[in-house]
């Protein structure tokens, strides 16, 4: 099923005045356009008043080429399938720029990374505070070119983060974390109750963070792809495939059509292993041990399935430039789908259980309540947006892989509850069993991946995938040699992490774990 919306956004464009009629680009993906910087907040406002909702916002710096930095906004528009991106230059002696989070509080952690990787000031941003530095950092911007990646830094000194106390009679602070038990990474909550109740919570993230925006920064195009897929672990092969997307936009290369579909099967066994962990990681956290031990075992089949595929449980080291490292004989690929009718019988055999369970839907209704209004403001997505009232998903708003020749319809539900979130994922282990049955049955023989030229200097492009947790995104600049100048990447938890403390407060203390993992978000692909 091709989609043709490829008119709104020029629609919107012209509509919008001379603001917007400098074009820096426009392919079929994406549209650049350049504005003031201090027209931002004008531009933002009209296009969201047309129906854009801000994707993303990134830096770069560009002054050793044309003495500026730069500001990108990405906007998306149902109605269209590519992205618009909007550029704002700042010069090194001016070093600020017009906050939108106020208004936008989808941006409010973007925009303060901004701060701290480059020492451009977002005025009049409600919360200026460091995000990704901690407050003992010492006063460096890491992502400038005349920082050196090998730079050693000295002994830290002070306090990491300074919270908000907590006020009132009866009133307390339980601290939890950034060390926690079993093997997630480290992140820091303050809880203030009264009582079991929760009265607010705070977060902290970025203790682990990993450079791995600078660390692109000259790698070959070869071997960035790992670096890509290794930004979030349980989602390597929705990065390493956002990434080759853009790489290819840039080198005006087309996937072989066997590669689009061996890489749609393998996003959605991407899929499938992670919700069906999920499912199961909810239901033990109100005491379903029994769910929860089923459930890792189909997670175990899927995995092996994997493995079958790829050589690879993680289904790493399998995504490249111009299509997939390697093909699959008839074999293979039989054993797959014939793998699927059983596990799909004992998925359903897993859901029947759990929903027949009153206990743990009495535990799961109604508790770590997002409201769709909060979910809209905030730019949640994936998994948590669809919980709440919001229809965006990257496999039909902006096609890829072959998802161009199915139908896509995200299931969205209003009630924005831990049951609402185990249900999307529920719904969409469903469909992705029937996508991948699609793919599969269409999958011919011919080439596995195109022959990539050597990638011009100075091209930028963008790349993204519906991952299993939400949205991905990837921008990249080519350097000189095949080589990257500046690559952004933005993970689904970026957006989705200041969700939680919307959704715990008024819970109580003990629905913490269980409404956590409901949004399951990467502490990985924050401390990127």
């Amino acid at each position: 099923m091709m989609d043709n919306r490829t008119t709104r956004l020029d629609e919107i464009l012209m509509a919008g005045g001379p603001a917007f009629t400098l074009r820096l680009k426009s392919s079929a993906g994406e549209i650049y356009a350049d504005v003031p910087a201090a027209s931002a907040p004008a531009a933002s406002a009209y296009l969201r008043s047309a129906g854009c909702r801000h994707a993303a916002v990134f830096a770069e710096d560009r002054v050793a080429e044309d003495l500026h930095y730069y500001i990108y906004y990405v906007f998306e528009h149902p109605d269209d399938t590519r992205y618009l991106v909007l550029r704002c230059g700042v010069e090194p002696g001016q070093a600020s720029f017009p906050s939108l989070a106020a208004e936008v509080p989808a941006l409010n952690w973007q925009e303060r990374e901004i701060q701290d990787w480059f020492g451009l000031e977002a005025l009049g941003h409600p919360n200026p505070r460091r995000v990704a530095l901690h407050d003992n950092w010492p006063d460096v911007h890491p992502l400038r070119k005349d920082f050196p990646i090998d730079t050693v830094l000295p002994p830290f000194e002070g306090e990491q983060h300074v919270y908000r106390p907590t006020l009132g009679e009866g009133v307390f602070q339980i601290p939890v974390g950034p060390v926690h038990a079993g093997i997630i990474e480290p992140g820091h909550f303050s809880f203030a109750v009264a009582g079991e109740p929760i009265l607010y919570l705070q977060l902290r993230m970025f203790y682990v963070h990993k450079g791995i925006e600078k660390r692109f920064e000259h790698l070959p195009v070869p071997r960035a792809v790992f670096l890509a897929e290794s930004v979030s672990g349980d989602s390597s092969f929705s990065h390493g495939t956002a990434f080759c997307q853009a790489v290819e936009s840039i080198g005006c290369v087309e996937v072989p059509e066997p590669a689009r579909r061996m890489r749609t099967i393998l996003l959605e066994l991407e899929r499938i292993y992670n919700h069906v962990a999920d499912i199961g990681a909810i239901v033990n956290d109100v005491g379903f041990v029994i769910a929860n031990a089923h459930a890792s075992r189909l997670r175990e089949e899927i995995l092996r399935i994997n493995e079958e595929l790829t050589g690879s449980r993680l289904l790493r080291g399998v995504v490249c430039p111009g299509g997939v490292r390697r093909s699959w004989d008839r074999g293979q690929a039989g054993r797959v789908l014939a793998a699927l009718d059983p596990f799909e019988r004992e998925f359903n055999d897993l859901t029947d259980m759990i929903q027949a369970s009153d206990s743990t839907r009495d535990r799961l209704e109604r508790t770590g309540t997002l409201h769709a209004e909060q979910a809209r403001d905030l730019g949640i997505i994936g998994v948590a947006g669809r919980a709440s009232g919001q229809d965006h998903d990257v496999r039909r708003d902006h096609p890829y892989a072959a998802y161009d020749a199915v139908e896509i319809q995200p299931p969205v539900y209003q009630e924005g509850d831990v049951l609402r979130r185990m249900q999307v994922r529920i719904d969409e282990v469903r469909r992705s069993l029937q996508f991948i049955r699609l793919a599969e049955s269409g999958l011919s023989s011919g080439p596995h991946r195109a022959s990539m030229p050597q990638l011009p200097a100075g091209e930028f492009a963008i790349g993204s995938v519906e991952g299993w947790r939400g949205e991905i995104l990837y921008w990249i600049r080519t350097a000189a040699n095949n080589r990257i100048a500046r690559c952004k990447v933005k993970d689904p938890s970026v957006n989705n992490w200041p969700a939680l403390v919307e959704a715990v407060q008024g819970n109580i203390v003990p629905d913490f774990p269980v409404i956590n993992k409901s949004f399951s978000l990467s502490y990985s692909g924050t401390d990127r």
